[in-house]
């Protein structure tokens, strides 16, 4: 093989030897390129900076800048390019400054590289192999001594957390105990005056009934009612809530719901009771006064339309929640209720009408009997 190489190497230096001497002396030597690589004796002899300058480049610029300038201005000026600025006195210009300028750069990374692999000889370096990559890169020496210190490790790990664990629950545990008895504090301060409270209640019952008060009580001497309708609930607390509820103690939204109810019965009633003051066919006068009534019955329902939305907002269960009178339904109702009204009274008065035209047919010789002694 190395006798091959060298007799392969031999025969391209003698190509190369021959293809120079075919060229005339009065002609320049152009350079053969073959990608980036140029095969010529011009040797550069350009300043770093005018190299720059002539790829119209900046110093520190990237690989990919060079290259794409170098790229740009070779199809300008190349004289195979066909372009009208070719010459190929500046392209060998670009070439020279494009081999100085790569030089260069690859010379800088080169420093640069041997700079920081000086830097990481004096640091330390984590062990890449594959059997550091277990036990959590814990431990040196064989497999077998890592595995143990790595179990060391784990058991001094495991006693710390069982540490820290019992010194929070201990710090749980005081400070519950502070709680604790603060809490107790105002438990017993609330207990002390709960009791000094029902010594006094009982205190004033006692001197009532000495001093004869619940005498007039429509309920002396008779038994409560110990057990309501319902076998479910505890009898004890039907009584109670039957005292409360007796006393006035009921929850609001209670007594926002039996509000409701007889505020929009009176307000039904009096609208029905001011359309049958007005009578039977309107005049103006009276059509005026009723459109009155009615945007006060607005107002009214406006009203209490806003009640209905604070009990909604009060009221514990879904299904007792109530919706919005309409002003315009209520007025309609009111209307009809008056028309009914109205043919009850006229039937009414028709049957009284009958009744009297028979009495008379029937009694009339009596009632005037009656008339005649009067006088």
């Amino acid at each position: 093989l190395n006798w091959l190489c060298v007799m392969l190497t031999n025969n391209i230096g003698h190509r190369l030897m021959v293809r120079q001497a075919m060229i005339p002396r009065n002609l320049k030597p152009f350079p053969y390129i073959c990608g980036s690589r140029m095969l010529s004796g011009y040797k550069p002899k350009r300043n770093i900076k005018d190299s720059y300058k002539i790829l119209e480049l900046e110093e520190g610029c990237s690989l990919d800048d060079i290259r794409n300038s170098y790229r740009s201005l070779a199809k300008k000026y190349h004289p195979d390019s066909g372009s009208a600025t070719a010459d190929s006195e500046a392209f060998m210009k670009v070439e020279e400054a494009y081999r100085v300028v790569l030089s260069d750069v690859m010379t800088k990374k080169k420093s640069n590289e041997n700079n920081e692999e000086e830097e990481d000889q004096f640091k330390p370096k984590a062990p890449q192999h594959r059997h550091y990559l277990s036990f959590e890169g814990v431990g040196f020496g064989t497999p077998s001594q890592r595995e143990k210190q790595y179990m060391q490790l784990r058991v001094d790990r495991a006693t710390e957390q069982v540490l820290e664990y019992r010194k929070q629950r201990l710090e749980s545990q005081y400070a519950g105990a502070d709680l604790m008895k603060a809490k107790d504090v105002r438990e017993s301060k609330k207990v002390k005056i709960t009791q000094a409270v029902e010594r006094l209640v009982e205190d004033l019952i006692q001197e009532s009934m000495a001093k004869g008060d619940f005498d007039n009580l429509s309920g002396k001497g008779k038994p409560l009612q110990k057990f309501s309708d319902c076998p479910h609930i505890d009898p004890m607390t039907h009584n109670l809530n039957r005292i409360l509820i007796d006393n006035g103690y009921q929850p609001e939204w209670i007594l926002l719901q039996k509000e409701i109810r007889e505020t929009i019965e009176r307000l039904r009633k009096n609208i029905v009771a001011s359309r049958s003051q007005l009578g039977g066919p309107m005049t103006p006068y009276r059509q005026k006064q009723w459109n009155h009534i009615c945007q006060q019955f607005i107002e009214d329902i406006r009203k209490l339309n806003k009640r209905i939305d604070n009990f909604n907002l009060v009221v514990p269960i879904l299904s007792r929640q109530m919706v919005h009178f309409s002003a315009d339904k209520e007025i309609v109702r009111a209307q009809k209720t008056y028309e009914a009204l109205m043919e009850n009274r006229e039937a009414s008065n028709s049957d009284t009408k009958e009744n009297e035209v028979e009495n008379v047919k029937r009694f009339g010789w009596k009632s005037s009997l009656f008339k005649w002694l009067n006088l």
